[in-house]
């Protein structure tokens, strides 16, 4: 008998509409499941939202009042995909309730939020999950195996890197990202979290960095009514300042004695969602980007005269490809990896096992975020503290 776990949804913009059709596709993708998802509420303020969620998702009901779907007596466990300044009230509530909470990153914008969220669950003693969905890619999966063989020998550099467009119209409106109070920091929330969490799950665990920011774009148009994350406003609109970084760099050392650099952006013009990885070692490499999400480059070192890179093509030999599509080279996208750590979270619940990116991991990622904060202002490097402690 398959455990029923019935699910809260805070917010239902992008990634709450996605992790809806998750639960919704789940039990054609994944039959040997150990659950059954059962869409049970949904909380919007937006009224179109709320009847959208009923009727076009078969959410049993939908409300305008967060807190009462967060602490629902039939509600088991609670997706947070709300904005980020959201995020730590609704957790709260979540975890007091007793619920297992599986929030959008960062979790807060600021790692202070981030490590307030771990403890609120810590002393509930709650399943928890964090959105590094990019980390469950087959490919990914595929490369930390490779990783973990030996067949790249010793680790010696890593260069993670998310470049995206999505800021760098200078129309694009002051909506709520682009505001301390709001969002927290900038891409360095956003968008590196995501490069530092593959980087941490593929090598290990960095212990020093040193880094720079910038704002770009240092004004935008000012919103009226319920601006999205892409709207657009003219250049006679008024203005306001942008608060958080755009751009932020870093240098660091991973534990095992790897050198490694990283890049984020969401003005640079010409990559459109370039999240990728280049990881160099003794006897091979490994290049991926997930806008060829579906290709890994594989540099084996040997002695034939003909070299170079090999490309991989995914496929249902890789781990949770062919629940999407058979054979090689038919490809899979975002939604699936939604999907994919959507599955594994809800197992690990129905199993009583640990999530593979849970809280804990969201603070070893903000243990990085705050050194790399720190040494904005002290131009120097910063040794990487575990916040969790």
């Amino acid at each position: 008998m398959k455990r029923e776990i019935r699910i809260a949804v805070l917010g239902l913009g992008w990634m709450g509409q996605a992790h809806s059709r998750s639960a919704l596709r789940i039990p054609s993708l994944f039959p040997d499941r150990s659950f059954e998802p059962v869409l049970q509420v949904c909380a919007d303020v937006d009224p179109a939202r709320q009847k959208s969620a009923v009727a076009d998702y078969g959410f049993k009901r939908a409300t305008g009042d967060w807190m009462e779907a967060a602490t629902a007596d039939d509600v088991d466990a609670v997706w947070v995909t709300a904005p980020n300044m959201l995020h730590l009230p609704m957790i709260e509530a979540a975890t007091k309730a007793g619920k297992a909470v599986f929030s959008e990153k960062p979790i807060g914008g600021k790692p202070e939020q981030t490590v307030q969220a771990y403890k609120l669950a810590t002393a509930a003693g709650v399943p928890t999950g964090v959105g590094y969905n990019y980390v469950w890619a087959p490919l990914v999966l595929h490369a930390k195996n490779l990783i973990a063989s030996g067949a790249l020998g010793e680790i010696t550099h890593y260069r993670g890197r998310f470049l995206s467009m999505y800021g760098s119209d200078e129309l694009g409106l002051l909506t709520w990202r682009f505001k301390l109070a709001d969002a927290g920091y900038g891409v360095s929330s956003d968008i590196l979290s995501h490069s530092v969490s593959m980087a941490q799950f593929l090598v290990g665990g960095i212990s020093e960095v040193v880094g720079m920011q910038n704002t770009t774009i240092k004004q935008r148009p000012l919103p009226s009514g319920n601006a999205g994350h892409y709207s657009r406003g003219k250049a006679t609109d008024p203005k306001g300042d942008v608060e958080n970084e755009d751009f932020a760099s870093m240098l660091c050392t991973f534990e095992n004695g790897a050198t490694g650099t990283f890049e984020v952006s969401r003005t640079v013009v010409g990559p459109e969602s370039q999240n990728a990885f280049e990881i160099y070692g003794t006897k091979g490499s490994l290049m991926w980007n997930l806008e060829k999400i579906n290709e890994l480059q594989y540099y084996e070192l040997g002695t034939s005269l003909n070299t170079g890179y090999t490309t991989i093509y995914g496929g249902d030999r890789f781990p949770f490809h062919g629940a999407f599509v058979p054979g090689q080279a038919n490809a899979i996208g975002f939604e699936d990896l939604v999907a994919i750590e959507d599955y594994s979270f809800m197992q690990s619940i129905a199993e009583g096992t640990k999530f593979g990116q849970s809280f804990k991991e969201a603070v070893d990622v903000v243990s990085v975020q705050q050194a790399l904060i720190n040494s904005w202002s002290s131009r120097t490097w910063e040794r990487v503290k575990d916040l969790s402690l």
